[in-house]
């Protein structure tokens, strides 16, 4: 049994029996992938050609454009193709790789976010100080950091995740390969990987939503004693919308992969999977680009 469970592929959730109902998902999340993978690329190089944005708030909005287009790239092309295909196979190696890479991304995204809330609150909070507080050579480290710490979070994972056999089923209960839908197919004690996942994901993700709405509150309270008008309103704008992102990205991961895995409730699992993998990378570029008029600018003299 457990030499089977090494080379036996696995079966991934449809979002339906029905044809026509995979055809409407496929077409729709289609859509939503060239839409938010356009937006963010346009971001990257928007940013990365204009000089004048070669600050470090557009360097981590760089990064985290460049991010997102990876993040959805691994989860819902996969997805939308089985549904044009029919088909729900994945191989082992498939499934160890979107386990690695989704939860690389997700440990990414956490701390790209709480970098560029670190950044709003020193050039509101701070501004005296900014230019020493984020150094382009702070900026480069944290974000190595970042990356180096990511590849080991998600290596430790991964590695954790599949040295268990997976003898009672082969269908896994979401839309792609994650740690938690693994772990209910293992017949092996889980309990060590659940403490594991439970630990990491409290101690990051608090650890990172913690210290965003701190520095919220810090950016609120100082915003709060500028005179009413355009600044005011222009932070508040931006900033509220942020906070609703990262709260939809944390609860809705946070209850896939914080949750016993005795609960069963797969259906409820794929569509909270679909606002943490999907939602970020397709609203972030609107919250902050879209709305702000220096990108307006910037992609004008880029299309003239």
């Amino acid at each position: 049994m457990s030499n089977s469970s090494m080379t036996m592929d696995f079966l991934l959730m449809e979002i339906s029996h029905m044809r026509d109902l995979q055809l409407f998902y496929a077409m729709f999340f289609s859509l939503i992938y060239l839409m938010t993978v356009m937006g963010n690329l346009v971001i990257a190089a928007v940013t990365t050609l204009d000089k004048s944005l070669h600050t470090p708030m557009y360097f981590f909005l760089r990064n985290l454009s460049i991010l997102d287009s990876c993040y959805i790239s691994v989860t819902v092309p996969n997805s939308c193709m089985n549904s044009l295909l029919g088909t729900s196979f994945i191989s082992r190696a498939g499934c160890g790789a979107q386990v690695f890479l989704v939860a690389f991304f997700i440990y990414l995204e956490l701390l790209f976010l709480t970098m560029m809330a670190h950044d709003r609150f020193a050039a509101i909070c701070r501004p005296l100080h900014y230019p020493v507080i984020m150094s382009p050579r702070l900026c480069v480290h944290s974000t190595l950091a970042a990356l180096l710490s990511g590849l080991i979070y998600a290596a430790l994972h991964t590695l954790n995740t599949f040295r268990l056999p997976f003898c009672h089923s082969h269908a896994v209960q979401q839309l792609f390969c994650d740690i938690p839908s693994l772990l209910k197919l293992s017949c092996s004690d889980t309990f060590s990987n659940q403490i594991t996942v439970l630990i990491s994901g409290l101690v990051i993700g608090g650890s990172c939503f913690t210290y965003i709405i701190k520095s919220y509150i810090h950016i609120f309270s100082t915003v709060l004693r500028f005179p009413v008008g355009a600044n005011r309103k222009k932070a508040f704008s931006t900033c509220v919308p942020h906070i609703l992102v990262v709260s939809v990205f944390l609860s809705s991961s946070f209850y896939v992969y914080l949750r016993p895995s005795i609960m069963s409730a797969s259906i409820v699992d794929m569509v909270l999977s679909m606002f943490y993998s999907v939602i970020p990378p397709l609203f972030n570029p609107v919250i902050y680009s879209l709305r702000n008029e220096q990108i307006k600018c910037a992609i004008g003299k880029l299309m003239t």
